[in-house]
């Protein structure tokens, strides 16, 4: 290790170790401090609220004490008014009053009236809390409050509830009302994620003085390197960058090789097995099937071939058997047979005075196209157009596929291929599509680059 990366981490790591433990320290104390504070809210929130339940309990306990001390009442239309009243009186959104015999069966509830007339004493909650009896032995003890988990109105969403109950002396009812506490909860949620955000905003801000800090130590290391550096051999240093551009464009173009030439015919190959498969598996005729084996051997063959001209120069065979418009017709007859799919093909030119470059780059345009529509689009029809017009030389592969989000596929390795194709070779590449429109791929070649002594000649 040299003596400047010494000094840059006994500068450095100090430096870390030290903001670490600051920021640890600092963030686990306001995190207590947080949780205090949240805690002393919540109670005396609850605290709150218990007075707000007495005070309604005493509002309708004089609302219903007339009617206890009316002596022109019978004991059975005294109960029936009081119920009534109990079930008429509510407040805010969701607050009522309920009421049940000692033994568990309800008599009052205004919002699930199917409640009235049943023995709910053996009732739980989803916590497995029996809130009748507790309900009634908290009334029981001269008035009480017991929390548990119960349907809210309008919705009947179960919330925690608190509530507060008493005994109606004479009858020995208990009555009472509750209030919800999932507004409680809500504040306390955004209390707590307002707190925990300025703990991040400070520690972000810790880590970006840090951060700061550190680069400014190693850019100033990076400067006094880079220094040397340009003291260095030059002769050297361009012969290094040339071997590593050689090294990264042959890598480059052989990993394009690859995947534009030799998986495309394996990929028609499997596609070709598939279809003997499916063939064997209905039952159709020998015959067919020996020919759809045998066009497969052809395409295997050709696989061969292929990877025996990539050692010399990468260069499709079918283009030096057949040139570059049999080649593109016999690629589309293939794709047609093997898909079912309709193919149309429009050539305004003579394709095999292409520059060989153009050549090239044309027929594996056109089979990564094929290949993707084949994999993803489900089309019923194709075309392929190429023609001159003006200074350039323009391809089109249009089909009436589901279409896709150009966008968000922008970065597979056949669309890289395609544009980066198009590039060396000066061309311009787009892509519009749209979900269930199809997918139209376009081409444009400078003419200068494309032609080598081309007639207009329709085909």
């Amino acid at each position: 290790m040299t003596l400047k990366s010494k000094i840059i981490l006994l500068t450095v790591i100090p430096l870390l170790l030290a903001t670490a433990i600051i920021t640890y320290l600092g963030i686990t104390h306001a995190q207590s401090l947080t949780q205090q504070e949240l805690a002393l809210y919540e109670q005396r929130m609850i605290e709150t609220r218990k007075q707000s339940l007495k005070d309604n309990v005493a509002i309708a306990m004089s609302a219903i004490r007339p009617i206890l001390e009316d002596p022109s009442l019978t004991t059975a239309q005294a109960k029936l008014q009081v119920r009534r009243l109990l079930t008429g009186l509510n407040y805010n959104e969701d607050g009522y009053f309920f009421a049940y015999t000692l033994d568990g069966i309800n008599l009052v509830h205004p919002t699930q009236p199917n409640f009235v007339g049943q023995n709910l004493l053996e009732f739980q909650d989803r916590e497995g809390d029996f809130l009748i009896k507790n309900l009634i032995e908290a009334a029981k003890s001269g008035g009480g409050f017991h929390r548990y988990i119960w349907e809210k109105p309008p919705q009947l969403i179960q919330e925690d509830k608190l509530s507060y109950v008493v005994l109606i002396e004479p009858w020995g009812w208990m009555m009472g009302t509750g209030i919800y506490l999932d507004d409680i909860y809500r504040d306390l949620d955004a209390a707590q994620t307002s707190m925990n955000k300025n703990i991040s905003n400070s520690l972000f801000t810790v880590l970006f003085i840090l951060g700061l800090t550190v680069a400014t130590v190693l850019l100033l290391g990076l400067f006094i390197n880079l220094r040397e550096h340009r003291l260095a051999d030059e002769r050297l240093k361009k012969l290094i960058k040339r071997f590593i551009r050689l090294q990264i464009s042959e890598r480059r173009k052989f990993s394009r090789e690859l995947h534009d030439g030799i998986n495309q015919l394996l990929v028609s190959s499997k596609f070709r097995i598939e279809l003997v498969g499916n063939k064997l598996r209905k039952g159709i005729h020998q015959d067919t099937i020996q020919a759809d084996l045998e066009q497969a051997e052809q395409v295997i063959e050709q696989t061969i071939r292929e990877v025996r001209q990539i050692s010399h120069h990468l260069r499709p065979t079918l283009l030096d058997d057949l040139g570059l418009e049999a080649a593109l017709i016999g690629l589309l007859e293939q794709f047609s047979e093997r898909t079912q799919v309709s193919v149309e093909h429009q050539f305004t030119l003579n394709l095999d005075a292409l520059a060989e470059e153009v050549e090239i780059t044309l027929y594996r345009l056109s089979q990564e196209c094929l290949t993707n529509i084949e994999k993803h689009a489900n089309a019923k029809s194709v075309a392929i157009k190429i023609w001159l017009q003006k200074d350039a030389l323009h391809f089109e592969c249009k089909d009436d596929g589901r279409g896709f989000n150009p966008e968000e596929n922008a970065s597979g390795i056949g669309v890289f291929n395609m544009r980066e194709r198009l590039e060396l070779i000066e061309g311009e590449f787009s892509i519009d599509s749209e979900a269930e429109f199809g997918t139209t791929v376009r081409a444009l070649v400078p003419r200068e680059i494309a032609m080598s002594g081309a007639q207009s000649e329709p085909t």
